[in-house]
C-alpha cells in the first residue's frame, strides 16, 4: 500500500462535540478516513505512517474569519514582493488556526480595488499553511460615527452599487464577507447584491435601529461582525442592531473573547443569549507593526487616542479565555472556533474531526495548553521541538 495513510494516536480528541478519549485519527491523503479508540486501528499496516501524539489532546484545526494581520502581516497592506498571505499562513498555523479569511479595512476606492485584486492574485498562487477561506471586505460602507480606527476619509455612507459589484469583480470570486451597516440607504439592495455574488452580508460598524435591522436580516444579512463593538450599547428603553443581533437566532455573531474588546461579564452574556451553533470566535488580529501604542497591554493594539485597532491574542488562547469567561465545556467552546465558523462560511468538509472531513487538526500539550503540532490537509506542517 502507497504510504498515504497516516494515523495520529492523542490522548483525547475533541470532535469539537464529543469528547473520544485515547483516540485514534486515521487520514487517508487529505480527508480523515475514521476516529475512535486507538486499539481500534492496526498499527501494523504496511506503509502506515504513525504519529504519536499520545501526551497531547487533539481538536479541529481553528477557523478564523476576521483577521487583518499577525506579527509584520497586514492583509490591507499586501506586499506581493513579501508574500504577505504567504507568511500569514504560515504564521497562524504554529497557532493551531487551519483556514482563515484575511480581512480588509475602508481604503480610498482605487485602493480597495487594487488591494482586492492583489489579495486574490495571492491566494491564486496558494499557500503552504493554512488554508484561506477567502477575503473578509470590513467596509467601506459603514457609519462613520461607528468607523472605529478605520480612516475617516476611506469610509462612504452614501451606498455606491456600482462600487460595490466593483471590488467584488475585483476579488475574482475570492471575496467571502463583507461588512456593511445596515441603516445606510439601499443596504437592503446591497445585501441582494453581495448574495448574488455570493458574498456572505455581515452587519456592524453601525447605530441601526432595530427597523433599519430586520429589513437587513429579511433581506439575507444572517451575520453580525464583532458584537457589541462598533454598534450601539445595550439600553433597556430602547432596541437597536445590538440587541436584534443577540435575540434572532438567524443571526451569527462574531465574538472577540480577549476580554479586552468585551468585558468578560459580556462573553458570558453573548453565550447564554445566542444558540451554540451562532456564536463565531474570532481574533480580530492585526499586524504589530508599531509599539502597544497607549496602552500596556501587549494582547491589545490601540491607536494614539486610545481607540482599540485590533488584538494580537490568537485562537489558541481566545478558546481558554471564552472556557474562563463564560464557564463553557471545551467542547462547546471549541466549536465556536471549528465547526461553527465552517459551518457559517459553507465548509462542509472541515471543521470536525469525522470521516469524510478534511484533516485539519491542532494537538495541544497536555501538560501546558500550548500548541504542539498542526496538521493541514493530512500533512504536519508546523511542529514544536
Amino acid at each position: 500500500m502507497a504510504k498515504s495513510r497516516k494515523l495520529f494516536l492523542t490522548d483525547y480528541a475533541l470532535t469539537p462535540l464529543e469528547r473520544i478519549p485515547a483516540c485514534g485519527i486515521l487520514c487517508e491523503r487529505d480527508r480523515i478516513i475514521g476516529t475512535g479508540g486507538a486499539t481500534a486501528f492496526s498499527l501494523l499496516e504496511e506503509g502506515l505512517e504513525i504519529h504519536d501524539f499520545t501526551d497531547c489532546y487533539a481538536v479541529p484545526g481553528f477557523i478564523d474569519s476576521h483577521i487583518h494581520g499577525i506579527s509584520t502581516f497586514d492583509s490591507s497592506n499586501p506586499d506581493p514582493a513579501e508574500e504577505t498571505l504567504a507568511k500569514m499562513s504560515l504564521a497562524l498555523v504554529r497557532h493551531g488556526v487551519t483556514t482563515f479569511c484575511p480581512t480588509m479595512v475602508s481604503r480610498p476606492a482605487n485602493e480597495m480595488v487594487r488591494v482586492a485584486s492583489l489579495l486574490a492574485e495571492m491566494i491564486d498562487r496558494g499557500v503552504e499553511g493554512a488554508d484561506i477561506a477567502g477575503i473578509h471586505v470590513e467596509g467601506p460602507f459603514l457609519n462613520m460615527e461607528k468607523r472605529g480606527s478605520q480612516d475617516a476619509e476611506a469610509i462612504q455612507e452614501t451606498i455606491d452599487l456600482g462600487f460595490a459589484r466593483e471590488i467584488m469583480e475585483a476579488g475574482k470570486g475570492k471575496i467571502r464577507i463583507m461588512t456593511f451597516a445596515p441603516e445606510l440607504k439601499n443596504a437592503d439592495k446591497l445585501v441582494e447584491l453581495m448574495l448574488e455574488h455570493h458574498v456572505i452580508p455581515s452587519m456592524g460598524h453601525s447605530l441601526a435601529t432595530e427597523e433599519q435591522t430586520y429589513r437587513c436580516i429579511d433581506a439575507g444579512a444572517h451575520r453580525c461582525t464583532y458584537i457589541f463593538n462598533g454598534m450601539p450599547q445595550l439600553y433597556h428603553r430602547d432596541s437597536s442592531l445590538t440587541s436584534v443581533a443577540l435575540c434572532d437566532d438567524r443571526v451569527a455573531i462574531e465574538m472577540i473573547s480577549d476580554g479586552l474588546h468585551i468585558h468578560p461579564r459580556f462573553v458570558d452574556l453573548t453565550t447564554r443569549c445566542k444558540p451554540q451553533d451562532k456564536i463565531i470566535g474570532i481574533s480580530n488580529g492585526v499586524a504589530s507593526l508599531e509599539a502597544y501604542a497607549a496602552t500596556e497591554n501587549k494582547d491589545v493594539v490601540t491607536t494614539s487616542d486610545g481607540i482599540i485597532t485590533g488584538s494580537t491574542m490568537t485562537l489558541e488562547n481566545s478558546w481558554k479565555h471564552l472556557i474562563s469567561y463564560a464557564g463553557m465545556k471545551p467542547s462547546l467552546a471549541a466549536s465556536c472556533f471549528t465547526v461553527n465558523p465552517a459551518a457559517n462560511l459553507g465548509l462542509t468538509n472541515r471543521g470536525e474531526l469525522l470521516p469524510g472531513r478534511r484533516a485539519d487538526i491542532a494537538f495541544f500539550d497536555l501538560k501546558t495548553n500550548q500548541v504542539r503540532a498542526t496538521v493541514v490537509r493530512g500533512e504536519v506542517i508546523y511542529r514544536k521541538s
